[in-house]
């Protein structure tokens, strides 16, 4: 199996499937090279799956191109904060500022001052589910966390939220 090794000062192995489907094994620095297969091998069946996976979604939504990123992300500024003022009026809570960037693991989130960011590449995506992501981070100004009381006020909002989440995850 290919692997490519990274050694840091870190505690423990961990394994990482890279979007385009490639495994990184991550070790600490003195860790013999008989662990390091021993560790890949007993997790081949994960590696296996999350390879598979990847290859999948990197063929479902494969990067868009330079004209179609500033194409999405105009349309990301034209839209989410109009649905951020929408939401933020039905839910009585207010961001101190929100922020369009290009992450590519996470669609939003929310500082600890409250501060919310967007991914333009949420504008890929339904327009229910970028609803239930500015609800989602609208809510993390009231809950920090993803606790009972967080999802019962996106649950307020957004009744059919599970819906919505599986959107994201087509």
């Amino acid at each position: 199996m290919e692997y490519t090794l990274v050694r840091s000062k870190r505690r423990s192995a961990a394994l990482e499937i890279t979007k385009d489907a490639k495994l990184i094994v991550r070790v600490p620095l003195g860790m013999p090279a008989k662990d390091i297969e021993e560790f890949i091998y007993r997790h081949r069946k994960w590696i296996g799956t999350h390879i598979e996976a990847a290859g999948i979604r990197a063929e479902r939504r494969p990067e868009p191109s330079a004209q179609e990123q500033e194409r999405l992300k105009a349309l990301a500024r034209a839209v989410i904060p109009a649905r951020v003022e929408y939401y933020s009026n039905i839910m009585g809570l207010r961001p101190a500022g929100i922020s369009i960037t290009g992450a590519q693991k996470r669609f939003g989130s929310c500082s600890a001052k409250n501060r919310i960011c967007f991914s333009w590449r949420l504008m890929q995506y339904p327009g229910d589910a970028i609803d239930y992501v500015v609800v989602h981070e609208i809510a993390h100004i009231a809950h920090k966390n993803h606790g009972a009381d967080f999802y019962a006020l996106v649950s307020s909002v957004l009744p059919d939220y599970r819906k919505r989440i599986g959107l994201l995850k087509e």
